[in-house]
């Protein structure tokens, strides 16, 4: 049984890694994309991992199945385009934050037709993010897969991951990444992505409005400050891990990654079967793991195995 099935974006991360001796910046083309970050965090530390996604019939598409692959993600739902995979061009500030640039390519593609319900149905946990939610094609293929997820029982994680340079304006934005919040189980956002979706920056106000919407577990990630998390009623938050920032790229990926393995390999369906203690023990592995990725350049390359953390 597969652990974490994910539908999305597949794509070439062109990360800065320097500058030459002529001042000239360099670029790495790492594999990336939110939702195939998460399926290879989640296979690093030993779950079984499935991508839905399509990247482009080029050099760039082989690639990209290749690290997945490699990394034992199944890729039976990987599917292709006659136009170029998707990159984002992720220039890296001094502070180690991201400035992303996209070149949208086949990922928006993703059709309705191209999702097998089955597989989704047979997955612990269903996982998606909201960049597939901007093009009509890959919104409609996000939903279909949603509905199946939510029809069999299976969790449901949601990555509202706000790029502002790929929305039309932010009040679409707001608007599009609040429609699945109602069929979510388990949503983890950033400070910024909070305040898009309540109006608040207060964490125990903003957590405690999408609570009462329905959502059971709430998940803030504070960058070096750790994670914030709302349970019900409960809410707190566990100090995150001291490392040397290499570059962020991932962090949240890794962390969410960290998360849904840990609810898989213990046996947890749903967040009603969470405590808080054991919501705090998840919650402070999966601080380790983004640590050692924001230690190392690149996304996928530099996340942890379980031995690691």
């Amino acid at each position: 049984m597969t652990d974490v099935i994910a539908i999305g974006e597949v794509l070439i991360d062109l990360t800065q890694t320097g500058v030459n001796e002529n001042g000239i910046l360099v670029f790495a083309a790492n594999p990336g994309g939110a939702p195939a970050n998460v399926c290879v965090a989640v296979s690093r530390l030993g779950g079984k991992a499935a991508f839905i996604g399509k990247v482009g019939s080029d050099g760039f598409g082989n690639y990209l199945e290749r690290v997945l692959q490699k990394e034992h993600v199944n890729t039976d739902g990987l599917c292709r385009s006659e136009h170029a995979t998707t990159m984002a061009v992720v220039s890296v500030q001094a502070d180690g934050e991201r400035d992303f640039r996209f070149n949208r390519g086949a990922d928006a593609e993703l059709s309705a037709a191209e999702v097998d319900p089955d597989a989704v149905r047979k997955a612990k946990v269903f996982h998606f993010g909201s960049i597939s939610l901007i093009e009509p094609e890959s919104r409609e293929a996000t939903w279909r897969a949603l509905h199946a997820a939510r029809a069999a029982g299976v969790l449901v994680s949601y990555d509202p991951n706000y790029r502002v340079s790929l929305w039309p304006d932010e009040q679409t934005a707001v608007s599009r990444m609040k429609e699945p919040l109602e069929y979510a189980d388990l949503v983890k956002l950033s400070e910024e992505e909070l305040r898009l979706l309540t109006g608040t920056d207060d964490l125990e106000q903003g957590s405690r409005s999408l609570s009462e919407a329905g959502i059971p577990l709430v998940l803030v990630t504070l960058g070096g400050k750790g994670a914030f998390y709302r349970l019900g009623a409960h809410c707190g938050q566990v100090q995150g891990v001291r490392t040397k920032v290499a570059d962020t790229n991932g962090a949240g990926d890794t962390f969410l990654g960290a998360v849904l393995y840990q609810l898989c390999s213990r046996g947890i369906r749903m967040p009603d079967d969470i405590t808080v203690p054991v919501l705090e023990e998840i919650i402070g592995f999966a601080n380790r793991a983004a640590s050692v990725t924001c230690s190392r350049s690149g996304a996928i390359p530099a996340m942890p195995t379980l031995e690691e953390i």
